[in-house]
């Protein structure tokens, strides 16, 4: 399953990347966000591993990002594994103009492990995009309400 989500922020390129590529605001826009571990490698080069750490209706969900490209604005990829699924996440900002910057994230999803996951990706492929595009609207909203 691979999809694609976007959205358009009222800010310049360089400080919608500075935010974005700073780890300590993912508790600011990603629902559940408890804290990020890293696991190996240098943190922010391709290589790295960390343990993302999220709380999910009283559940902690741990999921392992490695990290393979990272040249912002033009891409940032990773590869994300969990218990149930491993997908892969590129991201990439590109600049409007002097004021406003598209935000756009690429999402393939390349293994569901369980009856469950299995289940819902094949009746409920759109609550995986509709969870990312969650995101991408609650960043678009933290960056500019930082500009305030």
């Amino acid at each position: 399953m691979k999809f694609t989500c976007s959205v358009v922020i009222d800010l310049p390129i360089e400080k919608v990347i500075k935010l974005f590529d700073d780890p300590d605001n993912l508790i600011e826009w990603q629902d559940g966000f408890v804290a990020i571990e890293p696991i190996s490698g240098t943190p922010g080069e391709p290589g790295a591993k960390s343990k993302l750490v999220y709380m999910i209706r009283d559940q902690e969900m741990e999921i392992i990002e490695t990290l393979q490209v990272n040249n912002l604005p033009e891409e940032k990829a990773g590869l994300y594994e969990h218990k149930h699924m491993v997908n892969t996440m590129t991201t990439r900002f590109r600049s409007l103009g002097s004021n406003k910057t598209k935000y756009e994230a690429e999402v393939e999803y390349t293994k569901f492990i369980g009856f469950v996951p299995k289940l819902m990706a094949f009746l409920m492929p759109g609550v995986f995009k509709k969870q990312v595009q969650k995101w991408l609207d609650q960043f678009k909203s933290f960056v500019e309400g930082t500009a305030e």
